[in-house]
């Protein structure tokens, strides 16, 4: 059995960090080895906990911000997943990704957080590199005129969307009722045209999500 993925969660409204304590808990496959009220606390942890992902509430209180409190994570801990929740839509992360390619970073509404498979997803994804964006967020990107996916299908764009909420194939299959090949083909097909195959470092799905990032905007 695979080491469960080990949670820091950082997140100053009480009730809701209690909840988002026990949505994680639920799950065998994560641990949650420590939850912080603001950034300060968090950095002062580092010294005695090991996690692989953190969950940072955007608006937290203090010098650093959730999304500044990310950056700093990183840069000490390079390898760390990143999932931010927030009450609305943040253009600076959105902006950040597209700019910085930045792999293993989710990006959730708050009130996400009621549906725990969500979160699970977001999570899960964060710790294998994996780019998952809330679907409320997926839903407001549309594609720049003349852009890459302009030249994809309406099944094309749907899939590669939801590959965005990091869904896998399977997933995928039963959401829009196809089978799994079908998905398959049309996802071989989303890379083929927007030439993830140039990007041998990324997995393929996560240059994908990049790519999709950077040729939308958000309406």
């Amino acid at each position: 059995m695979a080491a469960p993925v080990r949670v820091l969660v950082v997140e100053d409204e009480p009730l809701f960090r209690e909840l988002l304590v026990l949505a994680l808990s639920r799950d065998a496959e994560i641990e949650v080895v420590g939850a912080f009220a603001n950034a300060a606390d968090a950095l002062n942890s580092l010294g005695k906990l090991q996690f692989d992902v953190a969950t940072l509430d955007i608006q937290l209180p203090g010098d650093l911000n959730g999304l500044e409190l990310g950056f700093e994570l990183r840069r000490l801990r390079p390898h760390v997943g990143i999932v931010l929740l927030s009450n609305y839509l943040e253009y600076a992360f959105i902006n950040a990704l597209r700019r910085r390619s930045m792999t293993g970073w989710s990006y959730l509404l708050k009130d996400s957080v009621a549906d725990v498979a969500t979160v699970l997803r977001a999570v899960k994804g964060a710790a294998s590199g994996e780019i998952v964006l809330d679907a409320r967020i997926a839903e407001r990107l549309e594609g720049r005129r003349g852009g890459l996916l302009a030249e994809l299908t309406d099944r094309e764009r749907e899939i590669l969307a939801l590959i965005a909420q990091g869904y896998n194939n399977r997933t995928i299959a039963e959401k829009i009722n196809i089978t799994v090949k079908s998905v398959e083909n049309v996802i071989n097909s989303v890379f083929h045209k927007m030439g993830v195959d140039a990007a041998p470092d990324l997995q393929p799905r996560v240059a994908a999500v990049l790519m999709y990032l950077r040729e939308t905007r958000v309406r």
